[in-house]
């Protein structure tokens, strides 16, 4: 939806009596402050969130790293690789191609560094 459209949809809203004036006014506020980004940037940005696992992984983290991204347990994106494994033969090829094209998340350990006086 535009903003246009949805600055229209807000008067009609109040015209309706829906909304009352400060209502109105903190929704249209709200509705010009942000700035409207192109959704294909933001399903960019998304994807730049995508990470293997290195604490939640059985081979390369792909799936505890779909895991995470998601929100759905690792266990599922296991079986729907095991499914397309048997049934269509390409849950290896995505497999395969995630583990090599999917960065790894960085590592959060920190080796404290000793000072010797």
């Amino acid at each position: 939806m535009t903003l246009a459209q949805e600055l229209e949809n807000l008067e009609q809203m109040r015209n309706r009596g829906a909304l009352s004036e400060a209502e109105f006014a903190q929704a249209k506020a709200r509705l010009l402050q942000t700035p409207a980004a192109p959704a294909s940037r933001l399903n960019a940005t998304a994807l730049n969130g995508l990470r293997r696992s290195r604490s939640d992984q059985w081979i390369g983290g792909v799936c505890g790293g779909l895991a995470q991204f998601t929100g759905l347990d690792a266990w599922l994106w296991r079986l729907l690789f095991a499914l397309l494994v048997i049934l269509a033969g390409t849950g290896v090829l995505f497999y395969v191609l995630m583990w090599i094209l999917v960065p790894q998340e960085p590592n959060t350990y920190h080796t404290p560094i000793s000072t010797n006086s």
